[in-house]
């Protein structure tokens, strides 16, 4: 049982796949629903932190390297415009709400990683940052778990 929980964690920390595809894997592994949920919110945020404290920095150190240096500069422009275009519509206290609107989204691309990017990127504060992809992960986590059960198969 402890190595279907720790499969859960350490899916819920893959980019990309997060906490949406480690919260449906809970049901195939036939592991009870509130426990699978807990421990797959935590797997989700573990990497926030370091995204916040250090995504940043890696993009800039990398932005002149040779190979790399060109995604690099793209993935910190892309950032920085949709950055600036979502600070404009939300306004400097919508963000908090936009981001947590944009990691609670249960699609590939909006989850806590691209979240804690953005808001690194915006200058957001930390505190506010987690708080708000925390919230944002566990909404997701809500509905996906409502999808893994097939909760919204009676609708």
């Amino acid at each position: 049982m402890l190595k279907k929980y720790l499969l859960l964690f350490f899916v819920s920390m893959v980019p990309l796949i997060e906490l949406r595809g480690a919260a449906l894997m809970a049901p195939a592994l036939e592991l009870p629903m509130i426990p699978a949920y807990i421990v797959c919110i935590l797997g989700n945020m573990i990497p926030v932190p370091l995204v916040y404290l250090f995504a940043r920095k890696v993009l800039v150190w990398g932005s002149d390297k040779p190979y790399i240096g060109k995604f690099f500069s793209w993935c910190l422009q892309k950032g920085h415009r949709g950055g600036e275009k979502l600070r404009q519509r939300a306004g400097r206290r919508g963000l908090f709400m936009a981001l947590m609107l944009f990691v609670a989204i249960p699609v590939p691309g909006t989850g806590a990683w691209t979240g804690t990017l953005a808001a690194s990127l915006l200058d957001m504060g930390f505190k506010s940052t987690v708080a708000a992809v925390l919230l944002g992960v566990a909404i997701a986590g809500v509905i996906m778990m409502m999808v893994g059960t097939g909760v919204f198969a009676i609708f």
